[in-house]
């Protein structure tokens, strides 16, 4: 195939950042974004091109529609669109729901949730009839509810479950797959070390992953080795 293309949304750092030097390891051009951290979605570029491969590096404010088909418009023009991951997330300050202001939660609805919805529907558009491979980086506090800490953050992990359901299913005729990956803790600046260390106190394999063992869950789903896969969630969770 020549030249396929994955955009890897918040690809700067972190889960993204592993998806993104993973994919274009194996063959993938490989278009990532970032907010506001332009030097570390740099070193990922460069290490990228380092090791052969090929990268670029996008400011995308997942908040913004314009900002989005921009993006998607752009890694167009890099070859051919097979396949998209979602992997940005917030979380907000940590507080039980009533505690939280309006602007939190809808902070965290629109990065979560109607911005991978939008750049589901912008990778779509350009896949069309070609087939392809959405992913959506989930998270494991969609069935646990993050009680008292981020229930708001859970629920926005719960509707992209349901968009992976439903959007797979709306687009399988078309040979698009749309699968998610639900990590449990892992490590990265999302969780503190305290964190860290409560959330591997929970887990069955009693530690958190490490940002690659989930980035190899996703280039499964989005290869070729899952053909067959889709309206799938698998949980990448140390057996939690």
């Amino acid at each position: 195939m020549p030249n396929k293309v994955m955009v890897v949304v918040g690809g700067s750092r972190g889960i993204g950042a592993a998806v993104a030097r993973l994919a274009a390891e194996r063959g993938w051009t490989v278009m990532l974004t970032y907010t506001s951290r332009a030097d570390d979605a740099a070193t990922v570029v460069r290490d990228i091109e380092a090791a052969g491969g090929k990268a670029q590096a996008l400011r995308c404010d997942v908040s913004s529609e314009d900002d989005i088909i921009a993006l998607f418009s752009q890694a167009a023009q890099l070859g051919p669109l097979r396949a998209t991951v979602y992997s940005s997330g917030i979380t907000g300050a940590a507080s039980p729901l009533a505690d939280a202001s309006a602007e939190t939660l809808r902070e965290v609805i629109d990065v979560n949730l109607t911005g991978a919805i939008l750049c589901a529907r912008e990778a779509v558009r350009r896949m069309g009839t070609g087939g392809g491979s959405i992913t959506f980086v989930s998270s494991r506090a969609a069935d646990r509810g993050s009680a008292g800490e981020y229930v708001w953050y859970a629920a926005s992990k719960g509707g992209l479950n349901s968009l992976c359901i439903g959007l797979s299913r709306e687009l399988a005729a078309q040979g698009i797959r749309v699968n998610c990956v639900s990590p449990g803790p892992v490590a990265t600046e999302m969780l503190s070390v305290e964190r860290q260390a409560k959330g591997a106190a929970m887990v069955p394999m009693q530690r958190v992953a490490e940002p690659i063992e989930i980035a190899e869950a996703v280039l499964f789903v989005a290869s070729d080795a899952a053909s067959y896969v889709t309206g799938a969630n698998l949980p990448v969770a140390g057996g939690a």
